[in-house]
């Protein structure tokens, strides 16, 4: 209920105002997530639709190595770096399609990840669970890697639109739909939980990889 300017790169906001209270946000930027998908399709055409995806990530038990870095138009928070360039690394003779496809859509929990260490950063708290929206959402093998990476549990709610649903909502309450913002919270309805399983060993490997990766995209470099 105050505003709180990020020390880690990260943009306030204000989240909502209504019924005499306001809430500020911390919001975190990712220039890539679901258009990765779409580049996947149209750029490198090994899907027809963006549906596919999933099941061909799922032909490999992992990206064995290989890290796509989808700074196609720079990166942005926390990193704010407008002249990186998209970077696809760790591959042999045995890299196949579901290996880039699976290193894709890590790649979408991987800017997550960045951004909510920035907030934890910021907030000093720590992330207790990761509530997801939007079209990726749909995607279990994402979902589960983002549990993995970030090492909470990632709940997907029935109604993956949030963003419209909240305008609705809160146009509900003005017009008496609703009598209070506790009503409106309480019609959130969980789909499904996703637990991390991941061990911290591998997590804290893969964090690295990606790490790494990362500064080889990054325009001091270039």
């Amino acid at each position: 209920d105050h505003l709180k300017l990020s020390q880690n790169q990260l943009l306030t906001t204000l989240a909502w105002q209504c019924q005499n209270q306001t809430r500020y946000a911390l919001e975190g930027s990712v220039f890539m997530a679901g258009a990765i998908v779409q580049w996947l399709r149209d750029g490198l055409g090994i899907i027809q639709n963006s549906a596919q995806v999933e099941q061909l990530a799922q032909q490999v038990k992992s990206s064995d190595g290989v890290i796509l870095v989808p700074a196609f138009t720079g990166l942005g928070a926390p990193h704010w770096d407008s002249e990186a360039r998209a970077l696809l690394c760790g591959m042999s003779r045995g890299t196949t399609k579901a290996h880039i496809a699976r290193a894709a859509l890590e790649a979408i929990a991987f800017q997550v990840s960045d951004v909510l260490c920035a907030m934890q950063s910021d907030l000093s708290q720590p992330l207790k669970e990761l509530r997801v929206d939007g079209g990726a959402s749909q995607n279990d093998m994402l979902m589960q890697f983002q549990a993995n990476i970030l090492n909470v549990p990632v709940l997907r709610p029935k109604m993956l639109e949030s963003t419209a649903w909240g305008a609705a909502a809160m146009a509900g309450l003005k017009a008496g739909v609703f009598s209070n913002l506790d009503e409106i919270s309480a019609s959130w309805q969980l789909d499904r939980t996703f637990e991390p399983v991941m061990q911290q060993d591998q997590r804290e490997s893969r964090l690295f990889e990606w790490n790494q990766a990362l500064k080889r995209a990054k325009s001091e470099l270039i």
